[in-house]
């Protein structure tokens, strides 16, 4: 695992944009793994910035979201569809044709999940996935759990989850209980990873993702088996460690 400490929230950002632009350039037909959340928003920016500045292109990239909400249209303002389309999608000159979000109103949620990873198999893999962390350890929203769920899935979230993801509603009523989430078998077939943190409150699940034991009770721990794995902090999430 490679492990770059950022100066700051800034630094970071523009590190993992800078990474992912290259990764762009180097492959103009790549199939990139995304994230959502407060953590990836200065990356979204900078990637942009870097867009804007003529040096590649989205229009043959692919991308796979790692999870929605489940229950959420895309329409709603909290949903990552939504989510996406502001931070990223709508700034550059992707084909919205090869922009994969699972579907979280699907009335079959079982054939949904089924039919996102045949996507992501036919698409040949993801070349480069970006991450975020929470506080208890989860990636996606593969929750700790006494097992690994291998593929995408139905999660229920943990109340932690839920109460870190109701700065983004009105109130902690009204964020969705589960959620669709790339498997952490889909997420560790990735060819590349970049995980993301960021604030004095991500330090220690960071510390114990790097220097603990590999479990299901801490999903991030089983990047310590991944071949390519880069964590980029800043020095806040990476005051606990070596």
């Amino acid at each position: 695992m490679r492990i770059i400490v950022a100066e700051d929230y800034k630094e970071m950002s523009k590190t993992a944009a800078d990474m992912m632009a290259s990764q762009i350039i180097l492959k103009p037909d790549s199939v990139l793994g995304l994230a959502t959340g407060g953590t990836p928003m200065g990356f979204y920016k900078e990637l942009v910035n870097l867009y804007k500045q003529g040096k590649f292109s989205f229009k043959e990239v692919k991308t796979f979201n790692l999870d929605e909400y489940y229950g959420l249209d895309k329409r709603n303002l909290q949903s990552y569809h939504y989510y996406m389309m502001e931070n990223l999608f709508k700034h550059i000159d992707i084909d919205l044709e090869n922009v994969n979000i699972p579907d979280g109103t699907a009335k079959d949620i079982d054939e949904e999940c089924r039919a996102y990873e045949d996507k992501i198999r036919k698409a040949g893999g993801i070349h480069m996935q970006l991450l975020g962390i929470g506080i208890n350890g989860h990636i996606g929203f593969n929750e700790p759990d006494v097992k690994f769920e291998a593929i995408t899935h139905l999660v229920n979230l943990d109340e932690e989850t839920i109460e870190a993801n109701s700065r983004f509603f009105s109130s902690i009523e009204e964020v969705p209980r589960s959620a669709i989430s790339m498997g952490i078998k889909t997420i560790m077939h990735s060819k590349k990873i970049l995980l993301l943190a960021a604030g004095s409150e991500k330090a220690q699940v960071i510390e114990r993702m790097i220097n603990g034991p590999i479990t299901p009770e801490l999903p991030a721990s089983i990047l310590q088996l991944h071949p390519d794995v880069t964590l980029i902090v800043d020095k806040e999430a990476g005051d606990k460690f070596d």
